[in-house]
């Protein structure tokens, strides 16, 4: 019976040989760390409003939703943050479920039929490539942000029924699909496209509508808009955007929306509160880009191999693994938490530093934080 747990310890014996160990790190409620690894792009996660529009669901509803959407789960509270998300998405309707990994999965079965052909982008997020995978249709996955190898795939399966999956910003290296080409293959070839819009809500577009709104996408008919509620709102939770008759099929055919406990009434609450602020925040975005671009002309300055900043996601390129490792941990001796990025989770071969830019991080601290990062860079 033990034979099983010995093949575990051994292949986490090789892990740590190859540099590849994670653990978890608790966080302290109000530690003085500068924050350039979470996801809390605007700096709304403990903004008054937010947090008083949770409390106050908090006291109305309780700690949890009680039961799924179908059963309990649905309160005025979700009924509001999904008809206000629409709105800002230019979408006919929307269903928000308890995580955006849940959306996207939920998102990518529901749009494969009996035949269907999914064409990846070999960047996309564990979320969507599960949801390619547990669909069980065929799936092609194709160079990144390449649509010319889109529409070589599209025009391989002539008559087929066909989605295009891609994220918006990308989350690993922070750059933007061309979402206008793409969408413009997909319908030539007569195909869906489905946008995972994690990164790009709340930082790109107008009013933070993201990246499809930008491109002029918003509301088509053969676009479908997924995005979590944990990054720019500063939440928790998932929503698929789209046709309402999609939004009506997930209801009533959705597994990973029927048969899991609704967002807690509290997070909905605080989340809208957010939606309303980041709608408003041109502000906030100014800054986010602002900051982006100083930070890639801080670490070029330096030497640094470093993306593009499209949005508020700045990846930085380390020798590999165990050089990753040791430069995140040192930045985190020295009070600066950045993400580290090693294979399997990065779509290549490269170790990569990621930085996600916030704009509720205090200017000093942040220029302090570069100043960290460059020092200790391997």
């Amino acid at each position: 019976m033990a034979d099983w747990l010995a093949v575990l310890h051994r292949r986490a014996e090789l892990r740590a040989k190859a540099g590849l160990t994670r653990r978890l790190r608790p966080r302290a409620a109000g530690d003085t760390v500068v924050d350039l690894a979470g996801n809390d792009y605007l700096g709304l996660t403990t903004h008054p409003e937010v947090t008083a529009a949770a409390g106050r669901a908090l006291a109305a509803y309780g700690l949890g939703a009680t039961g799924s959407r179908l059963v309990r789960g649905s309160t005025e509270v979700h009924h509001g943050l999904e008809a206000a998300l629409a709105d800002w998405l230019g979408t006919d309707g929307s269903l928000v479920f308890s995580s955006g990994y849940l959306a996207n999965l939920g998102a990518v079965r529901a749009l494969a039929q009996p035949r269907t052909l999914l064409v990846s982008d070999a960047h996309n997020h564990a979320s969507l490539i599960d949801g390619c995978r547990i669909s069980g249709a065929e799936t092609v996955v194709t160079p990144h942000a390449d649509p010319a190898a889109v529409a070589a795939a599209l025009a391989a399966a002539p008559g087929r029924p066909a989605v295009v999956v891609t994220e918006s910003v990308f989350s690993v290296d922070g750059d933007l699909a061309p979402l206008a080409e793409l969408h413009a293959v997909a319908r030539r070839h007569g195909a869906l496209l489905l946008v995972d819009e994690a990164h790009a809500l709340g930082v790109t577009g107008p009013a933070g509508a993201g990246g499809v709104a930008a491109a002029g996408l918003a509301g088509e008919p053969d676009v479908v808009v997924t995005a979590t509620l944990s990054k720019a709102l500063g939440g928790a939770g998932g929503v698929v955007a789209g046709p309402a008759e999609f939004v009506r099929h997930l209801v009533e055919t959705g597994r990973t929306f029927i048969f899991d406990t609704a967002l807690p009434p509290a997070v909905a609450a605080g989340v809208r509160a957010a939606l309303d602020l980041a709608r408003a925040g041109d502000d906030l975005r100014a800054e986010l880009a602002e900051r982006a671009a100083e930070t890639v002309r801080r670490l070029r300055a330096a030497g640094l191999t470093v993306s593009a900043p499209d949005a508020a996601v700045v990846s930085v390129t380390a020798p590999g693994p165990e050089a990753a490792t040791a430069w995140a941990a040192t930045c985190a001796d020295r009070g600066v938490a950045v993400g580290c990025f090693r294979p399997p989770s990065t779509p290549d071969s490269r170790s990569r530093l990621r930085l996600t830019i916030s704009a509720g991080v205090p200017r000093a601290d942040f220029e302090r934080a570069l100043d960290v990062i460059v020092e200790y860079a391997p």
